[in-house]
């Protein structure tokens, strides 16, 4: 990244920290001592007391990618960064209905994301697409379980790792595949019914990252994922990939918080992702694609 660039990011998160700083200056004591104020501290530290900290909530499937390009940034602004939640999307938003204190949300469906901005939980002006994903159903590494067509996940032998749809985006584009050969029994994919030749054998998982885990532990025979969550668990391969017409497209929205106390950095965040060449080669990196 060219010097030019880090100095222009900088002075964007930095901006909000002026006001700040001065009037902090403007409190100390009065008293003059060869040109210093007399216990005051200088712009630089109380710079530096006032850098910016962002809590970012973020689709799970981003859970190794995102550390990286938060180190970026950090590298290039000084902006850092608190326990990032990875967790499924529709958790995260319940989260923030209970009042979790949050400045960017990054979810793995548009219609999570629908969800807070009809919450007003976030800024919507802010609302950008980042990222698409494939879905693919994995095996274990070294499986001999063959999946030529969703139809033949009716005929495995074992159990069928799925995110909970009702909070997993990737469970609900999976029973949107499974609906569209007669396997659901909701075309949305949430609300229906498994066929019989499967029901009894659907493992619902707390995210899409367990539904993953369940299949390199052998729990599970199969299980839904995306192409990303390929790229963070060892042990799994990818058996099919789930046309893109059995589902709806795989879109990760990202929007400022609508209680965010540093908006103007957060946003500054979300250009960064999408714009700084080293971010880009990360998120390729693990399998995402820019929307």
């Amino acid at each position: 990244m060219s010097s030019m660039k880090r100095n222009k990011i900088s002075r964007r998160a930095f901006a909000l920290l002026g006001c700040s700083s001065v009037f902090a200056l403007a409190l100390t004591g009065c008293g003059v001592n060869g040109g210093q104020v007399e216990g005051s501290a200088s712009a630089d530290d109380a710079a530096a007391e006032e850098t910016v900290e962002l809590q970012i909530f973020a689709a799970n499937s981003l859970e190794k990618a995102m550390p990286e390009v938060e180190a970026l940034y950090t590298e290039a602004t000084g902006v850092t960064f608190a326990d990032t939640q990875y967790k499924g999307s529709g958790d995260l938003v319940e989260q923030m209905r209970g009042g979790a204190p949050v400045d960017i949300l990054i979810t793995a469906s548009a219609g999570t994301m629908d969800d807070a901005v009809e919450g007003e939980l976030v800024d919507e002006s802010t609302r950008q697409d980042m990222f698409v994903n494939d879905l693919v159903i994995v095996r274990g590494g070294g499986s001999d379980v063959e999946i030529n067509s969703l139809e033949d996940v009716a005929n495995v032998e074992g159990n069928i790792a799925i995110g909970e749809p009702g909070a997993v985006p990737a469970g609900k584009y999976a029973n949107q595949s499974l609906a569209s050969v007669g396997l659901y029994t909701n075309a949305d994919g949430e609300g229906g019914e498994y066929a019989p030749e499967i029901a009894d054998k659907v493992s619902l998982a707390d995210k899409v990252g367990t539904a993953a885990q369940y299949v390199s532990t052998g729990d599970c025979a199969i299980g839904f994922v995306y192409t990303s969550d390929v790229y963070r668990y060892d042990g799994i391969e990818v058996a099919y990939t789930c046309p893109d017409d059995s589902h709806k497209p795989i879109v990760y929205p990202g929007a400022v918080s609508a209680t965010s106390k540093n908006a103007e950095v957060a946003a500054d965040f979300l250009d960064f992702c999408m714009t700084d060449e080293d971010a880009l080669a990360i998120w390729a990196e693990y399998g995402f694609e820019l929307a």
